[in-house]
């Protein structure tokens, strides 16, 4: 084995040794300046630490449900009760019959569903937060888990006046029920270990999941209009209300934290094609939020870190596609030598800015080759259809012919939600629930 080693670093050697140094100094250029911006993030993320305090208010938990599996939301319920907010208000599609029998069922006087005729996900979200009536809101996706301690920890940063948001720490809710499921973790592990904490030490979080984020009811109320009735380019915005409102609260004055102490489980497409649409709809949304925030001038005055991934984000096409092209069509021989090194060269680097994942999940460096392809997936052509269909509206994973998300709901966990999958919930109550009129969402979703 050690002959072995000592041939093939004999031969990286002799094949480096064959091309100039000179040919090879436009590529190093580039790969210190983004080597240099990866390492500044990370470093500036391993210095950020939660807020710890005993700071403890009223807080009301808002989640827009559509077409969600039943099963799966009364499981995450039981999680958001478990943890004793002052109210939960589900807003529920009235076409929703399954879940609105399943709440039914509910015993539970915090919690109170207002049936209404969904026109989008922020539609929803409106209703919801008019009807809270606690100093906090946390908004949260109805297909989302919370682990212990979470409304404790995301309340804790509030302690600060200036405070109008506080993101969680993501994770894919049992990842290993799908090779998906564990890129799609992988990819959440790089930002929240690596970027976030970074933004969030600045007081600048770029985007506030929507998978669950905390924000202050006083900071939000003022520009739900701007959420709700947001217009790229003529048409009205269907998704992406997570970046538009924590680009909204930045430009009230507020900051917006990340909290790694309160963990959110939530789930991801099981599936190639989900996933893949997930990634259009996201890269859609950032290319819309960002360049939102870049006309109207409100990413100038974020600090520079904030700056820095926001422009890294709008600008990935071009620096990777750039990268490779020269590499590819410039300094590549076509040979097998050649290919291996190339090979090498992105296997190596996506292992290293890997670390933060390959630490926690070590087996899983069987999955680096599969994870350097779809990175490069992402970058180029999912994010260049993504940037030229960007005013394309529609959420893609949800219709009104379908229960759940595609592969998100119960089936794609193996037949159940968890330890509980398929059981009834605890007889816990709906409060109330009245109906109201609006714009369909299969309406809204026509591009």
């Amino acid at each position: 084995m050690s002959d072995f080693f000592d041939d093939f670093w004999s031969w990286i050697v002799t094949a480096t040794a064959e091309t100039s140094w000179r040919e090879l100094m436009p590529l190093g250029l580039a790969g210190v300046f983004v080597w240099g911006l990866w390492l500044y993030r990370a470093v500036l993320s391993r210095f950020a630490k939660p807020v710890v305090n005993d700071y403890r208010t009223t807080v009301s938990v808002v989640v827009p449900a559509y077409r969600e599996d039943a099963s799966i939301l009364v499981d995450c319920l039981d999680t958001w009760l478990a943890q004793d907010p002052t109210e939960v208000i589900i807003v529920p599609d009235v076409e929703d019959k399954e879940v609105l029998e399943r709440l039914a069922q509910v015993r539970d006087p915090r919690v109170r569903v207002l049936a209404f005729e969904h026109r989008g996900k922020r539609s929803a979200l409106g209703v919801g937060i008019r009807a809270a009536k606690s100093e906090l809101v946390v908004l949260v996706d109805s297909d989302t888990r919370w682990e212990p301690g979470l409304l404790a920890a995301v309340q804790m940063p509030f302690v600060d006046p200036e405070v109008g948001g506080v993101g969680t720490q993501q994770n894919v809710y049992q990842r290993r029920t799908s090779v998906w499921r564990r890129i799609a973790d992988w990819l959440v592990n790089l930002r929240y270990y690596d970027y976030v904490p970074a933004m969030g030490r600045a007081g600048a979080v770029a985007c506030l999941s929507g998978r669950t984020a905390a924000y202050r009811r006083s900071a939000i109320t003022p520009v739900l209009e701007n959420l709700e009735n947001e217009f790229f380019l003529g048409r009205r915005c269907v998704a992406g209300d997570d970046g538009r409102l924590t680009w909204l609260v930045l430009a009230s004055g507020y900051k917006t934290v990340h909290q790694s102490s309160a963990r959110a489980m939530s789930m991801f497409p099981s599936s190639f094609r989900a996933f893949v649409k997930q990634r259009v709809r996201w890269s859609r949304n950032s290319y819309r939020c960002y360049l939102t925030a870049l006309y109207k001038g409100w990413l100038w005055r974020v600090p520079l870190v904030t700056k820095i991934t926001v422009f890294q984000i709008l600008l990935t096409p071009v620096t990777m596609g750039m990268a490779l092209a020269y590499l590819l069509f410039s300094r590549l021989e076509l040979t097998g030598r050649g290919v291996i090194l190339v090979l090498i060269w992105l296997l190596v680097g996506r292992g290293i800015r890997g670390y933060s994942h390959l630490r926690r999940h070590p087996q899983e460096i069987l999955l680096l080759p599969l994870l350097a392809v779809v990175v490069i997936m992402i970058s180029l052509p999912i994010k260049l259809f993504a940037f030229i269909t960007m005013n394309k509206q529609g959420w893609l994973t949800r219709a009104s012919n379908r229960i759940g998300g595609e592969g998100q709901n119960s089936a794609s966990l193996g037949g159940g939600t968890g330890t509980r999958a398929g059981a009834s919930p605890a007889p816990t109550a709906v409060a109330a629930s009245t109906a109201h009129t609006a714009p369909s969402w299969a309406e809204a979703q026509q591009s």
